[in-house]
């Protein structure tokens, strides 16, 4: 069977764009930055982002905590009421080419836990953020189990503002190899400089999880890969943007936007993100060493956002 995909209007409208050299309407030129700016709070989440002005934030990504009764930070009477209110506030914040990345699962099975699908539900009939992918984080370390097929993958969904969102593929490609490459451009529905550049990860991505002796650990019970937090940034946001992570954990988000030139708002009830982030910025060292990045913790937003509007190359 043809894959279909080549016969969507959608895409052969952006291909001959690309083939003409025009861009899309959602294209964005990006700010070379001389240093990127962290701003760093020890606060509950629903409260600050009630404080972040509208339309100012290009990349939301989050990974909640699941009401698994972790620590403190994990516990909530009901999931749902509760991601209500953080829910309702991310359409406000973003700009209009933003995008937001929510991890979970579909594994939980009531409304105490935080089931990704009651989010999804939620998001679709209560607000007006656009359902754009599901990525598949797909690994091959996990758990047995013995009464259902055991769990090797994770979800996050890619909500955005509006059809005009922020998207560059091309640095988060993966190269063919050559046999495949040959292959590639034997198809004449391809574009040459395209295949040249790598293919498309597509929406199932295969990166490791963290073991227990992984060099990334800093100690925190959840904490993503950069590697997949990296794919997030580098695709749907832009040098000089801002990357907001309310529920920041380990501070992998920050760490990630340091390397790769974003500013970032890094904020979490929990005061242990700061021990975490000063062990992730020693672990790093090699790659951050010619980055020039400033932390500043807990200063008004206002004053943060100005000071990230300053800063160019």
């Amino acid at each position: 069977m043809a894959n279909k995909s080549h016969y969507n209007n959608g895409h052969i409208s952006l291909n001959k764009q690309k083939r003409e050299g025009k861009n899309h309407s959602s294209s964005i030129n990006n700010k070379k930055i001389a240093k990127s700016i962290h701003g760093l709070y020890i606060e509950d989440a629903i409260k600050f982002l009630k404080k972040i002005p509208d339309s100012s934030i290009q990349l939301i990504l989050v990974d909640p905590p699941y009401n698994l009764d972790l620590d403190y930070w994990d516990t909530y009477d009901n999931y749902l009421e509760w991601a209500k209110e953080w829910l309702d506030e991310i359409y406000r914040v973003l700009k209009d080419s933003g995008n937001c990345v929510i991890f979970g699962g579909f594994q939980y099975q009531d409304l105490k836990k935080g089931d990704l699908l009651e989010i999804l539900h939620y998001t679709r009939h209560h607000t007006n953020l656009r359902f754009t992918n599901l990525i598949i984080w797909y690994y091959k370390n996990g758990m047995s189990a013995h009464r259902f097929f055991a769990n090797r993958h994770e979800e996050a969904v890619w909500l955005t503002k509006t059809n005009k969102y922020y998207f560059n593929l091309d640095p988060v490609r993966v190269q063919y190899d050559e046999e495949s490459k040959k292959l590639a451009l034997k198809d004449k529905r391809l574009i040459p400089e395209n295949i040249e550049k790598g293919k498309n990860p597509t929406n199932v991505w295969e990166i490791g999880r963290l073991n227990g002796n992984s060099s990334e650990r800093v100690g925190h019970p959840t904490q993503k890969p950069l590697e997949i937090i990296r794919r997030f940034v580098k695709s749907l946001s832009y040098e000089g943007s801002i990357v907001l992570d309310f529920f920041a954990g380990s501070g992998t988000t920050g760490i990630v936007c340091m390397e790769e030139n974003r500013h970032s708002i890094m904020v979490d009830s929990d005061s242990k993100i700061k021990e975490y982030l000063d062990l992730h910025i020693e672990k790093n060292h090699t790659n951050l060493k010619d980055k020039k990045f400033e932390i500043i913790e807990n200063i008004n937003i206002n004053d943060l956002l100005v000071k990230m509007k300053k800063e160019k190359a």
